[in-house]
């Protein structure tokens, strides 16, 4: 068990076609999301700062490997949850990465969000300004079996 604190550390990353929607829901979630630690990649994260004056850990943009620094601090424990608003309709050069943050993300047994209407769930918990013991698979020991 990993318990997750009251504060959170939330990862936050939208294609391009999702920003301004990314954007509207962190504005319309500021005060819930103030009191959180932000992480986003570089053009997602620096947008919600210029644009709310919230302060947000910048990781790379997510072509340029910010995607994968994402997993990796989810990897590494070092994040609680997604918010990562994807664009269904429309290929990306990234896929491959995208891919994996989603799949590091359900490895960890993480709670992610991918469409707003998700994100709305979530800030809405009150799980969500709670400590939460969140189960992870031993998947060492299951893939021995």
């Amino acid at each position: 068990m990993i318990t997750m604190p009251k504060t959170k550390r939330i990862g936050l990353v939208a294609h391009d076609n999702c920003k301004i929607d990314m954007v509207d829901w962190v504005r319309h979630n500021r005060e819930i999301l103030s009191r959180h630690h932000l992480f986003g990649t570089g053009t997602t994260g620096k947008k919600i700062t210029e644009e709310l004056d919230l302060p947000v850990n910048l990781f790379l943009s997510g072509p340029l490997g910010g995607d994968q620094q994402l997993g990796a601090a989810i990897a590494e424990k070092k994040l609680d949850m997604l918010i990562f608003f994807w664009d269904p309709l429309n290929a990306h050069p990234h896929d491959v990465d995208v891919k994996a943050l989603l799949r590091i993300a359900a490895l960890y047994n993480i709670p992610m969000a991918c469409n707003r209407s998700s994100a709305d769930f979530f800030i809405t918990s009150p799980l969500m300004m709670a400590e939460y013991e969140r189960k992870m698979e031993e998947w060492n020991r299951r893939n021995k079996a």
